[in-house]
């Protein structure tokens, strides 16, 4: 289908995805949710795609947030949204799709990411951010909470107290800020946030990609198991890499030191 709202494009086992409404900072409205959902179900069915990279368009903002938000915060109040409060669930979800993604997705944060934006953030596996980009939750001061997975993602990422912080107290932090408690992996000023990006995803995509899918999963999987059941399951998928075809090209590779040339069998 043709994208009005995103861009999306691949190269070098690399799927980029951006977020295209820069006049309204890359906020979500129901038609970049769908088109979001649309290209992650490519993705995920994509054999040659190793990596996602995912940024806003223009350099004032990542994502601000949802049309939702903005209809409350242009209404004054809950009662004024109501009939978009109730498509919220289908219309306006967009975290669920990117977090659905079997590969790594790596955020590029170019900019402000409020809210909902913060919310598509917190659903990627590595988040590198601009210094000038800024953080926050805003939605307790419109009586409302996180509604795209803020709520769980978020203290499973920076801890619960500082999360309760941040969602309660509704304050916008810094990069640095982001940076000392977590939210984010990276920092990067002077521009070079691109390049940053691409040379960790030119980096990752290089690996084997049934191992990086395995990887992820043992992760995010485990974090909701007990330690002795994740255990198991690492020990599961580490079994089951000595099925693939990949496993005895990154041993034959390395006896013969070369690189090798994974093939995602």
């Amino acid at each position: 289908m043709p994208y009005v709202t995103t861009i999306f494009t691949k190269r070098d086992h690399i799927a980029y995805i951006t977020l295209n409404r820069p006049e309204v900072n890359n906020i979500i409205n129901q038609q970049l949710a769908q088109e979001l959902k649309d290209i992650c179900c490519q993705i995920n069915q994509d054999g040659d795609i190793y990596v996602v990279v995912i940024t806003g368009a223009g350099e004032k903002a990542f994502c601000c947030g949802s049309e939702l938000e903005r209809s409350i915060q242009a209404g004054g109040t809950i009662e004024a949204s109501t009939a978009k409060l109730e498509d919220k669930p289908e219309g306006y979800s967009a975290a669920g799709a990117i977090a659905s993604v079997n590969q790594p997705v790596i955020a590029a944060i170019n900019g402000d990411a409020l809210g909902q934006g913060l919310e598509l953030a917190l659903s990627c596996d590595i988040r590198l951010a601009s210094d000038k980009a800024r953080f926050g939750f805003p939605q307790v001061a419109l009586g409302l909470i996180p509604m795209d997975g803020g709520t769980q993602r978020l203290p499973r990422i920076v801890g619960k107290g500082k999360a309760l912080e941040l969602i309660l107290g509704g304050e916008v932090i810094t990069a640095e800020i982001a940076l000392e408690i977590g939210l984010v992996n990276k920092v990067v000023g002077g521009g070079k946030l691109a390049s940053e990006v691409e040379v960790m995803a030119e980096t990752i995509a290089a690996k084997a990609p049934i191992a990086l899918g395995y990887a992820k999963e043992a992760v995010n999987k485990g974090l909701d198991l007990t330690l002795e059941q994740g255990l198991c399951l690492e020990a599961d998928l580490y079994f089951l890499l000595h099925t693939t075809v990949d496993r005895t090209e990154g041993i034959d590779a390395f006896r013969q030191k070369r690189p090798p040339q994974f093939r995602g069998r």
